[in-house]
């Protein structure tokens, strides 16, 4: 009984491995489309992909361009910076306030045992901290600017 059961988990392997051989030959790109000559291409101006390869790379700057916009405009109208100023500045300064508190935890924790790793990475959890204060400083700055 056990020598069946070893060759159904010889079997089970080989048709696995033989799945794996098969996928690792076949060339495939990003979205599961697999690639096609270049000459039975169709030329499509249209194409983001297609205005790149044959105009260079600034193709689809344009595209590129209005599509970050829109997507900006989308960001802009969920956030409705005007009516909700008061409640972004709120979590903003709280979150500064969590930040100092965290970075006088990590300073008062600092190992003094002598053990340079252990200061080194309470040292760069400590340069974390000051970065995220800086980055909150920006927006605040940015949700300032949008009267």
């Amino acid at each position: 009984m056990k020598e069946f059961h070893f060759q159904i988990l010889i079997g089970v392997l080989f048709i696995l491995f033989l799945i794996y051989a098969i996928l690792k030959l076949t060339r495939t790109i990003e979205g599961l489309e697999t690639q096609t000559n270049s000459s039975s291409q169709s030329l499509n101006i249209s194409t983001s992909a297609n205005m790149s390869s044959i105009h260079g790379v600034g193709g689809n700057s344009d595209t590129y361009s209005s599509n970050i916009k829109s997507n900006t405009i989308k960001l802009q109208d969920t956030f409705l910076i005007n009516k909700y100023r008061k409640n972004y500045e709120t979590v903003i300064l709280n979150l500064d306030d969590l930040i100092n508190n965290l970075m006088l935890q990590t300073t008062l924790n600092i190992d003094n045992t002598g053990n340079i790793d252990k200061v080194l990475e309470s040292l760069k959890t400590l340069n974390t901290l000051s970065d995220s204060k800086n980055s909150l400083n920006k927006v605040m700055k940015f949700i300032d600017s949008k009267h």
